[in-house]
This record gives C-alpha cells, sequence and structure tokens, in this order.
C-alpha cells in the first residue's frame, strides 16, 4: 500500500522518494513542558535533566528554526501543553510562518472548551487527544486521578465537528478487556481517526474484533491480523531510521531522533543552542551513520508500525 493511504497526513510516497539531508523539513515536534495534570502510570515522563518549560521566546526560537527548513507540519505536546503559558501566542506566530500547513496539538483533552477553540481560530488544525477508556472508572484509572471523562469526550465531540481529531488510545493490563468498547465509543464521538497502541510497558499483541473504518485503524488492525506488531523491528526491516533526515522532536534544548526515542529515556542526538538548521541536521546525519537500528534496544523495540513502513519504503525506493 502506498504511505499515504495509511492516514498519517505527514507520511506518503512522494516524501520517501525525496528525503535528504537538504530535503524540506516535513514533521517536527516541540515539547514544551513536562508538566501535566494526569499521573498516567504507562507516562515515562521525560528525564531529570529535560524538565522544565520553555520560554516563549524559546518556542519561538526553534520554530524559526524549523521554519528555515521550509517545515510543513509541527505539533506541541507535553507533558500537557495547555498548562503551558504562552500557548496561544506561539500558534499564532507558527501560523505566520508560509511553509507550515499543519499545526498540531497533543492533548489530554481536559482543558476548557473555550481554550480549545480559541487554539483552534489561531491555528490548530489537528488535535491528538488520550482517549484511553470508554467509561469514567476506567478513565480515572488510566489518568490516575479524576479524568473528567465527560468533559473530554464532549471536547472531542465539538472539535471533531470543526477540524481533524484523532485520538490516541494506549492500551495496557487495565483496559485491554475495553478495547473494542473504546473503539465503538471514540468512533460515536465523530473522530477522525483511532490510534491504538500498546503501552511500552506491556507492550503486548492487541486484539480487536469490531470493524475498522477509519484509516490509521484499519492499518493497524489490517497488520496485527498479519502478525505485525504495533512496536517493534522484524528481521527483514531496514536497519536505518530515515526519518531522522526531514523529522525531529526538540526538548530542553536538545534534539532526538524521534519522540517514541526520546520518551523511552533515550540520548539526545545533540543540541540545538546557538546552531543553525544545517549545523543540527548535521548532528542527527552521524547519529544516523553510525546507528543500526537492529542494534539499537529502543528502536528495535518500540519503533512504530508506520515508521518502519516509512523507513522500508525510503529502502525500496532509494536504497541504504
Amino acid at each position: 500500500m502506498k504511505l499515504e493511504e495509511i492516514g498519517f497526513y505527514t507520511l506518503s510516497d512522494a516524501r520517501a522518494r525525496a528525503v535528504s539531508w537538504k530535503s524540506d523539513m516535513q514533521r517536527c515536534e516541540l515539547i514544551l513542558t513536562d508538566r501535566c495534570n494526569f499521573k498516567c502510570a504507562y507516562c515515562r515522563g521525560v528525564k531529570k535533566e529535560f524538565q522544565g518549560d520553555l520560554t516563549l521566546d524559546q518556542a519561538k526560537e526553534v520554530v524559526d528554526t524549523w521554519a528555515s527548513g521550509s517545515l510543513h507540519n509541527i505539533r506541541f505536546s507535553g507533558g500537557e501543553p495547555t498548562v503551558w503559558k504562552g500557548l496561544l501566542e506561539l500558534v499564532s506566530y507558527t501560523k505566520s510562518k508560509p511553509s507550515i500547513q499543519h499545526i498540531a496539538i497533543s492533548t489530554n483533552g481536559s482543558a476548557s472548551l473555550s481554550t480549545y477553540l480559541a487554539l483552534h481560530a489561531s491555528g490548530v488544525n489537528d488535535f491528538s487527544i488520550s482517549l484511553d477508556a470508554c467509561c469514567a472508572m476506567t478513565a480515572d484509572t488510566m489518568a490516575g486521578t479524576n479524568s473528567r471523562f465527560d468533559h473530554i469526550s464532549m471536547v472531542i465531540r465539538e472539535l471533531s465537528l470543526l477540524t481533524y481529531v484523532t485520538v490516541g488510545v494506549v492500551i495496557d493490563e487495565r483496559n485491554n478487556d475495553e478495547l473494542n468498547k473504546i473503539i465503538e465509543y471514540a468512533t460515536s464521538l465523530g473522530v477522525a481517526d483511532i490510534r491504538i497502541i500498546p503501552s511500552a510497558q506491556s507492550n503486548h499483541h492487541l486484539s480487536v474484533s469490531v470493524e475498522a473504518s477509519h484509516p490509521i485503524l484499519k492499518y493497524r488492525v489490517k497488520n496485527l491480523e498479519d502478525g505485525i506488531h504495533v512496536r517493534g523491528l522484524r528481521t527483514n526491516d531496514t536497519h536505518k531510521c530515515h526519518l531522522v533526515k526531514d523529522d525531529m522532536v526538540i526538548l530542553g534544548g536538545n534534539h532526538f531522533p524521534c519522540v517514541i526515542y526520546m520518551r523511552e529515556q533515550g540520548d539526545p542526538t545533540g543540541s540545538v543552542a546557538d546552531k543553525s538548521l544545517e549545523e543540527i541536521r548535521e548532528e542527527r546525519r552521524v547519529w544516523f551513520e553510525k546507528t543500526d537500528t537492529h542494534s539499537e534496544k529502543i528502536c528495535s523495540g518500540n519503533c512504530l508500525d508506520v515508521c518502519v513502513s516509512h523507513n522500508n519504503r525510503v529502502r525500496s525506493f532509494q536504497g541504504e
């Protein structure tokens, strides 16, 4: 299948054919804060040395750096980005960059609806909202606090009427038996897509018996039926991560190979302080050249199926 058929607008065969150390930046994610009002047990947080909030000026500098490489898609996350002061101004600032087509927010959905509506009006056209349950009791268990399940459901329903909304469903032993009901519930809220993933701690094989009608969900369910796990590399998968060429995540003044690598406590590929995008990409090129992803435990055990598909497609188009 073509990469664009998977359902992620950041993936395409055209991107896989053209990616290089000089091509446009395609997707970048900025971690604004490690703070969060939820206490999800599966969330590893970030390493102590990278904790804290960016200032608004620091965040704007990162946006400027990425925009210098004609960045197409940007995501702001955390922690919980809506607890970070300055988010609305940062979104408006980012919207002014002509190359940026999509501005995404990853959130637990607990902020006020007015906050999300203001973010949408300022330029956010992609909301990724966590939905790990189909009832309040399980939601509170997964969130480690009062998850405000009914409020989050309302936010998802209202935003889905306005723009692109996906829900991320993290599954572990506490909600595994409810997976099919969670999918049905998310569908009833009108979301554009549903992303199911086992927690890194459990990393078990998911089982879905409901009909998959959303592109990303359908792709993932088909993989599961074919014995392809959501996380991890198989023997015949490429040994290189081509995503580091035009994709990036920044946390605490450092850039990492990808957001999964960062969240699984991996070391940064370099710092961003006083560096041009060209200098940052050179540090990433060094990591790319020396890293065999099958030998790197975080990559081999946690690389997501969509990323594997992209990297394999680059190999088929360009070789290694």
